[in-house]
C-alpha cells in the first residue's frame, strides 16, 4: 500500500468504527431529549411511575405505620393565591378557597380507603386555613393538631429567604416519628411542601409518603393521587 493511500484506509477503518466521531456524539444522539424532565416528573405523578414500590407492598408498609403522610389539600373551587389577599382572614372560611364538590368527595374516598384497609392513624397535623382542616374533617373526621408552620408565608411570590424560612418551619414536623405501629398524617398546602422537597405538589389532594431518617432528615418512598387509595 502506498503512503499516500494509507492515511484515508486509516480514516475509512475508523470512521466504520464509529472511533473518530467527537467524544459524546455517537448514542446521545440518539437519547431521547425528553428523559431528563420523566426523571423529573415522576417526582409528581402516582404510582404508575417507574421505580414506585408496589401497591400491595406499599399497603402491608403503612399497615405497619412508621410514615408521614403529606397530603395536599383537596381539591378546591377555585385556585389562587388567597394567602396573599389583603382581606383573607384564617378565622373567616368565607375569605378563603373553598373545597369544591370534587374536593369534598376525594376527602371522603380517602377516608374511606384508609378505614377499609385497616392504615393506622394517630396524629393528624393541619394548617389553619379551612380548607386544610375540613379536607382531615371530611376523610378522617377530625384532626388532632392546627400547626401554624404548616400555613402559607402571605405573599403570591416568594423570595429565597421566605423559601428558606418556609423549609425550617415544617422540617420539623416531616421528620418527627409517628409513634410507633401508627402513621402521621399531615394536611398541607403546595409551596410550604415544594419549599422542603423541591418538588411540586399536584395535583390538589395528592399525598407523599415520607420516612425520616434521624434528626432533620426524610426520605421519599412514593406519592399517591386521592384516585389511587381505593386501589392500594
Amino acid at each position: 500500500m502506498t503512503k499516500k493511500l494509507f492515511p484515508l484506509f486509516l480514516t475509512l477503518l475508523l470512521s466504520s468504527c464509529g472511533l473518530n466521531e467527537a467524544p459524546g456524539s455517537s448514542s446521545d444522539r440518539n437519547q431521547d431529549p425528553s428523559s431528563e424532565e420523566q426523571k423529573i416528573d415522576k417526582h409528581t405523578s402516582g404510582l404508575a411511575s417507574d421505580q414506585r414500590i408496589g401497591k400491595s407492598l406499599l399497603l402491608a408498609s403503612l399497615k405497619d405505620g412508621g410514615y408521614i403522610i403529606y397530603f395536599r389539600h383537596a381539591t378546591t373551587e377555585k385556585d389562587y393565591a388567597d394567602q396573599a389577599d389583603p382581606l383573607m382572614r384564617l378565622d373567616d372560611c368565607n375569605s378563603q378557597r373553598k373545597l369544591s364538590t370534587q374536593g369534598i368527595s376525594e376527602s371522603y374516598e380517602i377516608g374511606k380507603a384508609f378505614a377499609s384497609k385497616g392504615i393506622p392513624v394517630d396524629e393528624i397535623i393541619v394548617s389553619e386555613y379551612c380548607r386544610s382542616w375540613k379536607t382531615a374533617n371530611f376523610a378522617f373526621g377530625e384532626w388532632t393538631q392546627k400547626d401554624s408552620r404548616l400555613n402559607f408565608l402571605p405573599y403570591e411570590n416568594y423570595t429565597k429567604d421566605h423559601i428558606a424560612l418556609m423549609k425550617k418551619n415544617v422540617i420539623p414536623i416531616l421528620t418527627r416519628p409517628p409513634r410507633p405501629g401508627t402513621n402521621t398524617i399531615i394536611i398541607g398546602h403546595d409551596d410550604i411542601f415544594e419549599a422542603a422537597t423541591g418538588i411540586y405538589p399536584e395535583p390538589q389532594g395528592i399525598a407523599y409518603i415520607l420516612q425520616t431518617e434521624g434528626e432533620n432528615s426524610f426520605k421519599i418512598i412514593t406519592s399517591v393521587l386521592p384516585s389511587e387509595w381505593a386501589t392500594l
